[in-house]
Parts: structure tokens; sequence; C-alpha cells
């Protein structure tokens, strides 16, 4: 009796760093076991060796910045079974969603001698805003726990369980004094969705929010505590515009202090 086939898993690359697609590396002790669940169809990190599709999993890294890539993700979510975005950049145009904010043209104009032979898009935008997604893991970079929980969840027919509270949570979990009580250290833990390990507060720093908004976030209610500690509009706005600027949630509260 033939032996069943394995699950075909690719992974894909759009505008990032490939951290994300480097967590996947990162396994290390479990990364032979998810090769042994998986045929990996497609990953330029780790083979040129390529199959062709249909794919059982893809996971996709990266915003959509160009008009080649929201072409190509069309494409890639026609082939594959099951999609997922990861990191950042994926579920919320990364750090490069800035350029939302302000005149594509006009960047291109001032840094290449020939923006003639630049194409791009005006936003950098999320997997999810431009076809279904299945399922997103969150965080720059992502968890390798929570990728190797995703994994084992679809290959076994189950939905992946991933926190969405906040990372105060965390910080109760772990015994950690919060950073903002005990020291007015401005701090995104009430508003960004756990996942990191609580590792910032654990080294008496704030959270930068890198794994975006957790569920019903009450941004205003964190920026008026902000203004508490001492932090003008302008500071306010740019805790909201890092790697998870574009995120429905810390978009609108940026907004809401631009005044500068």
């Amino acid at each position: 009796m033939p032996a069943p086939k394995k699950p075909k898993l690719a992974v894909w690359k759009f505008s990032s760093c490939d951290g994300c697609q480097l967590q996947l590396l990162c396994c290390e002790d479990e990364l032979l076991q998810v090769a042994d669940a998986v045929e990996i169809a497609y990953f330029l990190e780790a083979t040129r060796a390529q199959v062709r599709g249909p794919y059982d999993i893809s996971l996709v890294e990266g915003s959509v910045s160009t008009p080649e890539e929201a072409e190509r993700i069309r494409k890639i979510r026609r082939q594959s079974k099951i999609l997922i975005s990861i990191g950042a950049c994926a579920t919320a145009g990364g750090i490069q969603a800035l350029r939302n904010f302000k005149d594509v043209d006009g960047f291109i104009n001032a840094v290449y001698a020939h923006p003639e032979y630049i194409e791009t898009l005006a936003t950098s935008t999320a997997i999810r805003d431009h076809v279904d997604i299945d399922f997103e893991l969150r965080g720059c970079p992502i968890d390798k726990g929570q990728l190797l929980e995703a994994l084992s969840a679809l290959l076994n027919g189950r939905r992946p369980n991933v926190p969405t509270h906040s990372q105060c949570v965390e910080c109760k979990l772990m015994g950690t004094v919060c950073v903002m009580v005990a020291h007015g250290t401005p701090c995104m833990g009430p508003v960004t969705q756990a996942g990191c390990g609580n590792l910032c507060p654990s080294f008496n720093r704030g959270c930068y929010n890198c794994f975006g908004p957790k569920e019903t976030p009450n941004t205003a209610s964190l920026s008026a505590w902000f203004a508490k500690l001492g932090m003008d509009q302008r500071s306010i706005k740019h805790f909201y515009r890092s790697f998870n600027t574009n995120a429905p949630a810390f978009r609108r509260e940026s907004e809401a202090h631009d005044k500068t």
C-alpha cells in the first residue's frame, strides 16, 4: 500500500525583510518534524527546489506594495487550499505602510535619479486587503511557537490556539511589574496582542506593539494616559505608527493626533 501523500507547504515572500520566513528555519529542533510532516514545495529561503501547485498550505510574508504583487497574491490564493498571512507586513502593511500617510510620488522623485523606472503602489497594504485569508499570525517577527501551533492545528483539522488578549495579561502571568504604573514608562501593552513572550516589559521597557492591536483595543483611553505622562500629540501619534501602522485601530488613533 503506497504511503499517503504529504500536504504541500509553500512559503511566499512579498515586500518584507524575510524575518518571518526565517522563523520557520529557526524552529531548529522542531524543523525536522515539520519537514517530515509536509512536503516543502516552495520556500526559496531554504531550497531552490520548486514543486508546482496546487498547495495545501501557503504561508505569505510581506505586504502588497506593487502592481505585480497585487496580481501575484491573487494567483497564489487560487493555488492554495489554506492561506496564512504571517508577520506585521502581511497582516498590517508593515513599517513600509508609513508611505500611506504621505505622497509616494514625492518620495520617488526625491530619492531616485530616474523615477520613471519605478513601479509601485501608493499604499502598502495587508494580504487580506486583496484576497481572503484563512488565518493570520501577528508579529515583527512572528513567534515560532505560534507558527508551529498554527501548522500543527491546520494539519490536524483544528483552529490554531493563538491568544488575542493584551500584552498586559502576559505581564501579569509572568509576574512582571507594570512599567507604566511603576516607572511612568509609556507602554503599548494595554492595546497590543500578546505573542512576544513578554520580552520588552521584562527588561523594564515599554511594549512597542510588535504584535499589532489586541481584540477590541481601547486606544483612546491609552492615549489619554500617555498625555498624563507628559507626551505631546506628535509623540503619541508616532507610538502608533511603527510596525503595525496601518492596522485599522492604530491608524485611526494615530490620525486623531495628527496635528504635526
